[in-house]
């Protein structure tokens, strides 16, 4: 969804799907015709007015990957500037079946990544924040004991 902040510069709300398996963390590239082109990213895109994250965040991860997922809690905002228009990127725990199959259908390629390997791969401005808050969250999931859903 595109909005003015109130500076009056446009401002762009996101959505991006944070799926873990296995201690990795699925990253997509996007294509070389795209903005910010073959920059690494969650899955993910613009909500469209009308819709709830969750909505958009499916709609989004079916066209770029064509999966389902289910959508949990946001485990973060950022809010980032680029030169002609701010974007809100809000990240959402989200799961896929254990046996889906990946296909990048409109994005050029996609990873499965710890998070000690994410300085491998160039990301967006707006998911370098995201990054650095994953980080911490990792690491102080990582100091509590796991409790089986």
């Amino acid at each position: 969804m595109i909005r003015s902040d109130d500076a009056g510069r446009p401002l762009v709300r996101v959505v991006a799907a944070m799926v873990e398996r296995d201690g990795r963390y699925l990253l997509t590239q996007r294509r070389s015709t795209a903005v910010l082109p073959l920059l690494w990213e969650f899955p993910g895109g613009k909500v469209e007015r009308g819709e709830t994250d969750a909505d958009a965040l499916r709609r989004e991860v079916r066209h770029r990957l064509t999966i389902e997922l289910t959508v949990g809690a946001m485990v973060s905002s950022v809010r980032h500037a680029y030169e002609f228009y701010d974007l809100e990127l809000h990240l959402y725990e989200c799961w896929l079946e254990a046996d889906t199959i990946l296909v990048p259908h409109t994005v050029n390629a996609l990873a499965w990544a710890r998070s000690g390997e994410f300085d491998q791969y160039a990301f967006t401005p707006a998911d370098e924040r995201s990054m650095a808050l994953l980080l911490g969250l990792v690491e102080e999931r990582a100091s509590k004991p796991r409790v089986a859903r």
